[in-house]
């Protein structure tokens, strides 16, 4: 007899408090989207004389082909004048997946420089997965790597590998 008293003392489920009922009608956050072999990540940017000028100052590369728009034309036949740092350019594909994924760690790059990006140029830059693979508790991951001028000119072609902490796709 005194079990079925103890019993009887457990609260009814109208008594308890819940914080948030599993119930509500409250939206719920789907998780983020993880990356996948074929997804692909973008940036823009237009270079400037200003970023290209830090640039050179910053790695030590004055070539006047950077720096000096009559000599880009007249001496090294650009037609419009300066042209951005290769590198420069090939700095949005780390950017890109840095901010995607915070913490990865870009462990090489391959590049083909196809075409000038010049000053003032819009540069759309993009990387994609190619393939993914898991090791312990990071994923090694392969992707394109690609930088357009005027949205179809292909500028820039190559290939990047990077360690990620996650999938999970930073919004």
């Amino acid at each position: 007899m005194q079990r079925i008293q103890q019993l009887s003392r457990i609260p009814s489920r109208s008594q308890f408090r819940f914080p948030i009922s599993p119930f509500s009608s409250a939206p719920i956050e789907p998780p983020p989207p993880l990356l996948s072999i074929g997804h692909v990540l973008h940036a823009s940017r237009i270079f400037t004389g200003q970023d290209v000028a830090h640039y050179a100052e910053v790695t030590g590369d004055y070539n006047p082909v950077h720096l000096d728009s009559g000599f880009a034309t007249s001496v090294a036949g650009f037609d419009k004048g300066r042209v951005v740092h290769g590198m420069l350019v090939a700095s949005l594909f780390p950017s890109i997946i840095a901010s995607n994924f915070p913490g990865a760690v870009y462990v090489s790059q391959d590049l083909k420089f196809k075409l000038p990006v010049y000053v003032q140029d819009e540069v759309a830059a993009q990387v994609q997965a190619i393939n993914i693979k898991q090791i312990k508790n990071r994923y090694v991951v392969k992707f394109t790597t690609r930088c357009f001028t005027n949205e179809v000119s292909l500028a820039v072609d190559g290939e990047a590998v990077a360690v990620l902490p996650t999938l999970h796709l930073n919004e």
